[in-house]
């Protein structure tokens, strides 16, 4: 039993070594990737408006307006 315990630890041992290796490297590669795309394709700054009373239909205002009031006071009707 114990001559086929050694040579099977031996293959965990370097099976799993290996894999910690390529993960370890996969990480490190896609950090790289990962900085060099964003400095060389950063992402477009957007300046978001905020929408004002006057820029919403008022039937849209009405019904979200009830909506939230039903919410909030726990009617189901």
């Amino acid at each position: 039993m114990t001559e086929l315990l050694m040579p099977g630890l031996e293959l965990l041992v370097v099976g799993m070594g290996i894999v910690f290796i390529f993960l370890t490297l996969l990480i490190f590669i896609l950090n790289i990737m990962s900085s060099i795309i964003q400095r060389y394709f950063p992402e477009p700054q957007v300046i978001a408006k905020k929408a004002t009373a006057n820029q919403i239909d008022p039937n849209v205002l009405a019904a979200i307006s009830a909506a939230v009031h039903r919410h909030r006071t726990g009617r189901t009707e």
